[in-house]
């Protein structure tokens, strides 16, 4: 037995050793797949010929300038399949909501709070689509964008188009700062993870700058355009945050030269010749702006008119070598010294990383890594016929010893070529030779000379004499962008004395400051922190391309005059900083360089830069007008008087609501084929959400009030009508149209879909009597503010004090043809009167908002002729009440069979007999007859029903419904015609048979209506709102 058991124990080890061998030879066995992303095609390319030794094989992906390569290469030491690939910058990129975009669409302010969303660009959805279909079969995704923060924001774009299609995709970043064999190899096996603290600070300025960016630039547009019509009509007149501190460094320059005042000085002007060499003296005084004085202390040296040499200083002087080239210096010595502007120096540099020829071109680091071979460097430039000898020298002498600066950001090394590149040609060839120089000269040694200072007394003035002999040129042998010149003097002794040759008394006038140069304004950029060492060039284009400066003989920053007036416009509002200096911005910088290094919370920074910029703009806008009168100046043109509100399009409507469809904003919009008002999603034409009333509204007021049952999103509305549809109400009244209240909805032909997404509190308040009342608009069981009824527990409608209809306000007359144990009926009802249908309370029962007994009165004119109704009997406040027993009730199938062959008539919303048409038009309901208002379309109700669903509830014996009638619209005259309204709703009727739902006909589904312009749904030809 114990025999046995050994070998089954053996036998259970032998077993689970080979299991554990095939595990390990299929896991070993499979290879990984990795898809591998660089930021542009040109660095996809010269990565993948790199890893994959020039044996890559290329195909093509859905966009045409983004290829794929694929190859295979070593990833944690095991061979992996890899799928390169590239983006073409930004994948992705903030946008506002379309409800917003228009600038027809809200005030400039709320674009500081307004909905954003992060969109793919037009130009770079078949690049996505590339990432979506190839990371379907990768194990693992490896970012080789740029690295810098720009690059880190593309590379987190990339993530999220991946993980969308694959969330649990492995992520890894490769860091390198060149193209090279030993760069990229290097990054391959030290890969790491993506830091999302420098993508949020992306993003945090991606989100500032659009939102103050778009919201001054249409301030800036919509009010000068309107203020100086002749000039600025056709204008954009755009804003930055980096932008205008670059614009106000030049206009700083300018006023400063504008408004300088020459002023005239004297000076002692002496030299000595000797063996026919002049040596000229410096006055140590240099200059005196009074006269007198000036010739008073010349009478007293030429009275002594003997110089004596106190003393003669000689010592070795150095002109120093540059320091290793960061982004900054490069920009502004190519734009000096080659004349090429910064723009196409660093597009040039960019191209010249992307081919391998120089390493990544954005850094701020001007200290040489102790890493970095820099000897090997300076070997591939010795076979140069231009500096191969002097990097040979650089060899030959001690091999490279450069200067040490101050500046790194730990992620890329100084500017420097990676490797030779002797067939570039034109701008190209001209920037490498210039990096090659530059680099060669910074790891070379300091020009060497001999310097001679004399100084010479003559009465007690003191008198300056230099001279300099240059030993050794060193480093510019090669750096022939710096000249050092050396200057003669005579050869003098300490105690030795002479006669000048010239003494006399020099004038002249002191001169402005010149204009700025591009290299001058990048130094004023980055001492004050305006951009980055990667925008300054983006910025200083953007104001020339904006025609805000020009440039004078091609090299001087002139401001224009739409320069100069928006700058001091801005300066003269007053504000604590002015937008036109660096101050807030390089706050901002200094905020996002904090989220880069984790010390600050991205959200912390984004809500309160926005609010900053915000209360700025708030600030600007009430001080508007000093622009206008600095512009006037500058323009030489009479402003427009135009009120404050020219800020805010004209035909600008505040939102009433969230649209349901799309969150937008809901705002109403005048028609434009008749007067009166609809109600539409401003996201048009990506949102087609729209409600069109069917009562005339002639004017509509968006209140700040919001309704307490909807929400603060939801606004109250003050409407006036041309017929108020609200009998009893005043005209204009305040409403609420979100849905809280259905008789609203239903009184002005509104849907509930297109107002409201969902229920509030799970329901809507329904009419039907087999629904409970919701009990946030129930009538409450006592006296409201405006008047009580005694007696009564169940109180009738009620007007609050804001006259904002209630769910139990005053109906429409079609809404009161109900049993009376409805919900709405006006003469609710205790337990105790409910066998009395009839019952109403008597006139002393009805108190007015006065706190006295209101007035039965009756109407003497009007469809309402004959009918009752209460009115304070003092005519103090404007209480009205129709009589309970007098309810507006208009004829309905319940009582009258329609349609033509019972020889009934159906009446409309006007109490007039509706007229039998038929529908000629070529489509689906050709030949249908239908019931519509007899009166003229612009004088008629809108009242629209099918004849055959008239004829068909009546012949399903639906007499009783507590609806008044069959399905759709018919006969209950109370659904004003709006067939679309109730065709989702799941209604019964009594006998649990299902209402025949409108637009329906021989129980086949109709097709939904589609407009004849534009062939889109929800709307007719007469409401297009593409006409």
């Amino acid at each position: 037995m114990q025999w046995g058991y050994i070998e089954i124990l053996m036998g259970y080890l032998r077993l689970r050793i080979s299991f554990s061998y095939f595990n390990v030879q299929y896991f070993s066995s499979k290879v990984m797949r990795y898809l591998n992303v660089a930021e542009k095609n040109d660095a996809a390319k010269g990565i993948s010929a790199i890893l994959s030794k020039g044996a890559s094989n290329r195909r093509e992906g859905f966009s045409q300038y983004n290829k794929i390569y694929e190859f295979e290469a070593p990833v944690f030491g095991q061979i992996s399949k890899m799928i390169m690939t590239s983006v073409s910058g930004h994948l992705l990129n903030y946008a506002f909501h379309p409800s917003v975009r228009n600038w027809q669409s809200c005030n400039p302010v709320e674009l500081f709070d307004a909905p954003i969303q992060e969109v793919c660009l037009d130009d770079c959805k078949n690049i996505k689509r590339t990432l979506e279909r190839e990371i379907r079969s990768c194990d693992g995704l490896i970012i080789w964008t740029d690295c810098d923060r720009e690059g880190e924001n593309i590379g987190f774009e990339i993530i999220k188009v991946c993980k969308e299609v694959k969330p649990n995709v492995a992520v890894y970043r490769a860091k390198f700062s060149e193209i090279t064999g030993p760069s990229i190899f290097r990054a391959l096996s030290t890969l790491g993870q993506p830091n999302k603290n420098i993508s949020d600070a992306v993003d945090v300025r991606k989100e500032l700058d659009l939102r103050t960016g778009a919201a001054f630039t249409r301030l800036q547009t919509l009010r000068l355009q309107k203020v100086f019509p002749g000039k600025l009509a056709d204008k954009l007149i755009s804003y930055g945050s980096c932008q205008f501190p670059t614009l106000g460094f030049v206009v700083d320059r300018y006023t400063s030269i504008e408004n300088f005042i020459p002023e005239v000085f004297w000076k002692i002007k002496m030299n000595h010749t000797m063996k026919d060499f002049t040596t000229d003296f410096i006055w140590k005084r240099d200059r005196l702006f009074d006269k007198n004085s000036c010739e008073a202390i010349l009478d007293i040296c030429k009275e002594s008119n003997i110089a004596k040499v106190e003393s003669v200083d000689s010592r070795s002087k150095s002109k120093w070598r540059p320091l290793p080239l960061d982004t900054v210096e490069m920009e502004k010595n190519i734009s000096k010294k080659l004349k090429i502007n910064a723009k196409t120096a660093m597009k040039i540099a960019e191209k010249l990383y992307t081919q391998g020829f120089i390493s990544y071109p954005r850094t701020e680091t001007n200290i040489y890594p102790k890493e970095l071979n820099l000897a090997n460097l300076v070997q591939q430039q010795t076979n140069d016929p231009n500096w191969g000898p002097f990097a040979q020298r650089i060899l030959t002498e001690g091999g490279p010893t450069p200067r040490a600066g101050r500046k790194t950001d730990q992620a890329h090394p100084p500017i420097h070529p990676t490797k030779p590149a002797p067939s570039l040609t034109g701008q190209e060839k001209i920037v490498y030779e210039f990096i090659v120089r530059h680099f060669l000269a910074s790891v070379h040694k300091d020009a060497q000379g001999f310097e001679t200072t004399v100084i010479v007394d003559i009465a007690d003035e003191k008198f300056t004499a230099k001279g300099l002999v240059i030993l050794e040129k060193n480093y510019l042998d090669v750096y022939i962008y710096e000249k050092w010149y050396g200057k003669e003097i005579n050869n003098y002794e300490v105690g030795e004395t002479f006669t000048p040759s010239t003494l006399e008394l020099t004038e002249g006038n002191t001169s402005p400051p010149k204009l700025l140069t591009e290299a001058e304004l990048i130094a004023l950029m980055d001492k004050h922190g305006i951009g980055t060492d990667a925008t300054h060039a983006e910025h200083i284009d953007t104001i020339k391309t904006r025609e805000y400066v020009g440039l004078h003989e091609n090299v001087y920053f002139v401001p224009g005059t739409l320069g100069m007036g928006l700058v001091e416009g801005y300066n003269n509002i007053g504000l604590e900083v002015s937008l036109a200096k660096p101050v807030l911005r390089a706050e901002f910088e200094r905020d996002l360089k904090m989220i880069c290094d984790g010390v600050k919370d991205p959200e912390l920074v984004r809500r309160e830069q926005t609010q900053k910029y915000k209360a700025v703009f708030q600030t600007v806008v009430d001080k508007i007008r000093e622009i206008d009168n600095s512009l006037a100046n500058r323009l030489d043109d009479r402003p427009v008087e135009v009120q404050g509100e020219a800020v805010i399009p004209q035909d600008f409507q505040r939102p009433v609501m969230k649209c349901p469809k799309c969150g937008g904003n809901m705002i109403f919009r005048n028609r434009k084929t008749s007067t009166g008002k609809f109600l539409s999603c401003n996201g048009y034409p990506n949102c087609k959400n729209a409600a069109w009333p069917s009562a005339a509204i002639e004017s509509v007021e968006v209140l700040d009030d919001h309704c307490p049952n909807c929400g603060p999103e939801t606004k109250k509305v003050k409407m006036k009508f041309k017929q108020n549809p609200f009998i009893g109400d005043p005209n204009p009244t305040i409403l609420c149209i979100g849905g809280c209240d259905i008789d609203v909805l239903e009184t002005l032909g509104i849907s509930v879909a297109s107002v409201r997404r969902q229920p509030v509190n799970g329901e809507l308040y329904n009419r039907n009597h087999n629904q409970q009342l919701d009990q946030r608009v129930a009538p409450p069981p006592i006296q409201n503010d405006n008047y009580r009824v005694s007696n009564v527990q169940a109180t009738q409608a009620q007007f609050d004090n804001t006259n904002v209809r209630r769910s139990s306000n005053l109906m429409p007359m079609s809404q009161h043809n109900r049993s009376n144990n409805s919900i709405n009926n006006f003469s609710h009802q205790n337990p105790s009167s409910s066998s009395n249908p009839g019952h109403s309370p008597s006139s002393s029962d009805i108190v007015c908002q006065c706190e006295i007994e209101a007035s039965l009165r009756t109407t003497m004119k009007g469809v309402n002729k004959g009918r009752k109704y209460y009115k304070c009997a003092n005519s103090t406040c404007n209480f009205f009440l129709w009589a309970p027993n007098d309810l507006p009730v208009a004829p309905s199938t319940s009582t009258a069979p329609a349609g033509p062959s019972a020889g009934n008539v159906v009446n409309c919303r006007c109490s007039q007999p509706a007229k039998l048409m038929t529908v000629m038009k070529n489509n689906e309901n050709h030949g249908r007859k239908f019931y519509g208002c007899s009166k003229p379309m612009s004088e008629g109700c809108g009242f629209f029903q099918w004849a055959d669903q008239v004829e068909e509830n009546q012949n399903n014996g639906n007499n009783d419904d507590p609806w008044g009638g069959g399905g759709g619209s018919g006969g209950a005259n109370w659904q004003h015609g709006n067939t679309s309204r109730a065709s989702g709703k799941s209604q019964t009727n009594k006998n649990n048979k299902p209402r025949a739902k409108p637009y329906q006909s021989n129980n086949q589904p109709r097709a939904k209506r589609k407009c004849g312009i534009c062939g889109e749904e929800g709307h007719t030809r007469a409401r297009c709102p593409n006409t």
